[in-house]
């Protein structure tokens, strides 16, 4: 099941034959892990590109400070990891965690670029998906630097209120850039 929606995924991109399939398939791994699980940590290697068949992750960073600010999320059908410790080999910037019970496809940093010397059309695939991801982020940080934090945070949930409803608000508080006393204060401002 795991296996076959991110098939399906790369083969919404670029077409894959029986063979090249069957070679993905012994390449990944597949898991189920509980809500609030750790997948990868700061100052460690990355070990993982963690494909979502269902569920959620969230990357984030710890400051010297205690606080989280969450840098991105991965719903169905994306893929996440910090990619400067998963390319490079270094210890990572940011933690990666389950937001609730995730189904995941995961592939290690040496049997993916085995992946795309022999199916060099997965290069093709990964760019486009790092494209889009990549104008994502572009438009987040637009809105932090546009908008007011009652804008940003009306802007996202009209945008997105089914995801704005799985998220606890103290996660989306630090993806948004605020404080989850702040979105309470909204909330209440919009009910009255």
């Amino acid at each position: 099941m795991e296996s076959r929606r991110l098939i399906d995924h790369i083969n919404r991109f670029v077409t894959l034959s029986n063979s090249e399939i069957h070679r993905i398939d012994s390449a990944i791994s597949c898991g189920t892990f509980e809500s609030k699980e750790t997948l990868e940590s700061q100052n460690r290697i990355c070990r993982y590109n963690y494909f979502v068949v269902k569920g959620c992750l969230r990357m984030f960073v710890n400051t010297s400070e205690g606080q989280e600010h969450t840098i991105q999320f991965a719903i169905e059908d994306w893929w996440l990891t910090d990619y400067t410790s998963f390319e490079g080999r270094r210890p990572a910037e940011y933690n990666i965690q389950t937001v609730e019970q995730s189904q995941l496809v995961m592939i290690e940093r040496e049997k993916l670029e085995a992946l795309y010397r022999d199916i060099p059309k997965l290069e093709r695939y990964f760019r486009l998906i790092t494209q889009r991801a990549y104008a994502a982020s572009l438009y987040r940080i637009s809105l932090i630097y546009n908008m007011s934090k009652r804008d940003r945070y009306l802007n996202f949930v009209n945008k997105f209120p089914d995801f704005a409803r799985r998220v606890p608000q103290y996660i989306l508080a630090s993806y948004l850039g605020m404080s989850a006393e702040y979105i309470s204060e909204i909330r209440n401002s919009l009910t009255q």
